[in-house]
């Protein structure tokens, strides 16, 4: 039992629930962004107008970093040395253990330089990879330090070989990064380290600053604030894929545990009253038995979180969600489209293929979500509020931009100029009709 009075887990069945109700729980905290499209506005425009100025009065008002001056935006060498002597060692470990797993997996994921196939006698085409040249890699800060973020976005940076990587992480009260972070983006490879956060994160890198460079892209998740900025200047900068609150969605089958289900309700839940997080079952038993342990892992929660995860389990962005059938479940995972999903059953790999809508699945009762944002290897950078129906995970391919190359000999022009020469006339453009006709011999002959 619970020592602390809490609200009940929600119990959703879908049986019973009405078309408006089903949406409701398919809604996610950033599917409404009016206000906050509104609200970035004038700070959008302070940064572009002030620059330096506007991110540090920014800095002091919304991160409460009351000292932070526009000569401190950026973090220097000396603070990224320091960082790590004031991070535990054991901790500095950990990070270096979680970057080489991230490495080995984006190196894995990491397309050829360049690649051509003959398709026709004399005809090669393929595609050459070329890293972008600037990116900015944003690391929340809001609900407390984010360094797994840092290398999730900086190591894939790193490994496609992005020439100017930079990181942008809001200030502490101190007006100073996280010195975890710090050392996270060296493992990574990153020095350029700058204190900006939210809206005015993504103003900076769209535009520039004197202190902070422009750049094509900004990946990385964070706030409502954020998102919309993203969207409003997406004409400015590449929003990259779109990543707000986290969200997920447990399938539990009939022959999982019910205390690990409850346990790992929790992970997600935790992030804030934003987040979304639902358990899916068929099994009406084992639903009851997980409602009735959720209670007892808030208790092992400091205050804070324990109420953020209970807001959610017990709101219309939480709790059971109780199937008739598998179809049922399966069904509304994939209308769901969630950012993680994990698979709690004795046999996973049976309900694999019928996901076909979720940016993250995790396999089996080890594979914990919390190992996988900080350990696993693959991206916790993932796409959110059902865009994984159209996107990947953040990974190597974010960085990286391809063109077409294509070769032709002689042969392989004198069987395709004649096609080529037909399918222009009819479309009507005389230049490209010319371009393979006979006036191409003559020019060749002349030239």
């Amino acid at each position: 039992m619970s020592a602390r009075n809490y609200p009940a887990v929600a119990l959703h069945e879908l049986d019973s629930l009405s078309r408006d109700d089903r949406d409701r729980l398919l809604s996610r905290a950033e599917d409404d962004l009016d206000r906050f499209i509104e609200g970035v506005g004038p700070i959008i425009e302070a940064v572009r107008v002030e620059g330096d100025e506007a991110l540090a009065r920014f800095g002091r008002e919304f991160d409460g970093a009351e000292s932070l001056a526009v000569d401190a935006i950026a973090a220097t060498t000396a603070d990224i040395d320091r960082a790590f002597d004031e991070v535990d060692r054991a901790m500095i470990e950990t990070l270096e253990y979680s970057a080489d797993n991230i490495r080995r997996f984006h190196e894995a994921q990491r397309p050829p330089e360049m690649w051509m196939k003959e398709i026709r006698p004399g005809v090669l085409v393929g595609e050459r990879a070329t890293p972008i040249d600037s990116v900015a890699c944003y690391s929340p800060r809001g609900k407390g330090s984010f360094p797994s973020v840092t290398l999730m976005t900086a190591v894939p940076a790193a490994v496609a070989g992005v020439p100017n990587p930079i990181i942008l992480t809001p200030p502490g009260a101190d007006g100073r990064v996280d010195p975890a972070t710090l050392v996270a983006a060296r493992l990574a490879g990153v020095e350029q380290v700058y204190k900006a956060g939210g809206a005015q994160a993504v103003a900076a890198a769209a535009f520039g600053t004197a202190t902070i460079p422009r750049c094509f892209k900004i990946v990385g998740p964070g706030s409502p604030w954020l998102v919309a900025a993203k969207r409003v200047l997406a004409g400015r900068i590449d929003p990259g894929l779109p990543a707000g609150p986290s969200e997920t969605i447990l399938l539990a089958d009939e022959t999982a545990n019910p205390l690990i289900a409850a346990l790992d309700m929790t992970i997600e839940s935790e992030h804030g009253p934003d987040s979304s997080a639902f358990l899916v079952t068929w099994d009406a038993e084992l639903a009851q038995a997980i409602r009735a342990a959720v209670p007892g892992y808030w208790d092992s929660q400091n205050d804070t979180l324990a109420a953020y995860s209970s807001t959610v389990l017990s709101g219309e962005r939480g709790g059971i969600v109780l199937a008739s059938s598998r179809e049922q479940a399966y069904e509304f995972i994939n209308d769901y489209a969630p950012e993680h999903c994990q698979v709690l059953s004795k046999n996973p790999y049976e309900h694999l293929a019928h996901i076909r809508n979720a940016s993250e699945i995790l396999l089996g009762e080890h594979a914990a979500g919390s190992i996988a944002n900080y350990m696993m290897g693959p991206n916790c950078v993932l796409p959110t509020s059902g865009a994984a129906r159209t996107h990947s995970p953040l990974g190597v391919h974010d960085f990286i931009k391809t063109c077409s190359v294509g070769h032709m000999t002689a042969g392989g022009y004198a069987e395709m100029a004649p096609h080529t020469h037909r399918f222009a006339s009819y479309e009507g453009f005389d230049g490209h009709a010319n371009a393979v006709s006979a006036l191409r011999d003559e020019a060749r002959q002349k030239g």
